[in-house]
């Protein structure tokens, strides 16, 4: 087995995104069109802002059987993708990939993933000293009658507000996503209060998927989460993924709104308690 570092190439992000679909959940289906592409902006992203924490496995042959991209934004290391395909399982693939990960972590003083519920995967994570905290998501159309008015204004923002919203990732975080705003400006729109009841955004994709939402209170994180849902068109399908238990406040929004709960996969933290309000993005955490 060869590891070497992912390159910001058209190949290499093919390569990864292939390895992810063929150890994915969904049993290695074909991905769909937006799916794919917006896999490849996140690789080469981060191939481009944290080449040290981005490798990929190769086999003797050099067929990809492996991935990891990893970032570090200030003081906070968050792991992105940990993929190995079937066959190459239970050989220390991703045991090597993760060593190799998190070797770009050295120095990082918390450390955020979110896992699917593979069992090795997982296993991989706890045993690499993380809590893990089960994830909540809700889905369905959104029937905006049902939905309480937002309490006061939210905007469309843009990269005006950088600045807004790296100091309220650092206050919920401790770190600011820096680059990775730029990267989601690209392809989300983003909805941002900021008035005395505290200051935050909402990313949402093309889909009706909130992508992103930290806020510095409570009252600020439901206006958003209203705010983006009744911004949808009627009947539009929402998605609120990724909410651990101390978001009860986007249950509440997501079951006015009329959408269904399940769960699945974990929030992986190391040295740090969820942050909230907050949903974090699958991407850039």
């Amino acid at each position: 087995m060869l590891l070497r570092r992912v390159r910001d190439t058209r190949e290499d992000a093919d390569a990864v995104r292939a390895v992810a679909a063929a150890a994915g959940e969904d049993g290695g289906a074909a991905w769909p069109a937006a799916r794919t592409a917006w896999h490849q902006r996140v690789t080469r992203h981060f191939a481009t802002t944290d080449p040290e924490g981005c490798w990929l496995a190769e086999d003797a042959a050099g067929r990809p059987v492996g991935a990891a991209l990893a970032g570090r934004r200030d003081t906070l290391w968050s792991l992105t993708l940990l993929a190995v395909v079937p066959e190459a399982r239970e050989k220390g693939v991703g045991s090597e990939l993760l060593r190799r990960s998190m070797a770009y972590a050295r120095g990082a003083l918390r450390g955020m993933v979110c896992a699917g519920t593979h069992p090795i995967a997982v296993r991989v994570f706890r045993r690499a000293g993380f809590a893990l905290h089960p994830l909540m998501r809700m889905t369905g159309p959104v029937d905006a009658s049902r939905l309480t008015v937002p309490d006061g204004p939210a905007i469309e923002g843009g990269a005006v507000h950088r600045d807004l919203m790296d100091s309220v990732d650092r206050r919920l975080r401790g770190s600011a996503h820096g680059p990775d705003h730029e990267e989601l400006l690209r392809h989300c729109r983003v909805v941002v209060a900021d008035d005395l009841a505290g200051s935050g955004y909402c990313y949402l994709d093309g889909e009706g998927g909130v992508e992103l939402l930290a806020a510095t209170s409570r009252r600020i994180a439901v206006r958003l989460l209203a705010s983006a849902l009744h911004s949808l068109p009627p009947g539009a399908t929402a998605t609120i993924p990724r909410l651990t238990a101390e978001q009860e406040w986007a249950v509440d929004v997501g079951l006015a709104a009329g959408l269904s709960l399940h769960t699945g996969g974990f929030l992986c933290l190391r040295g740090m308690r969820p942050p909230r309000p907050y949903i974090p993005s699958a991407a850039f955490l």
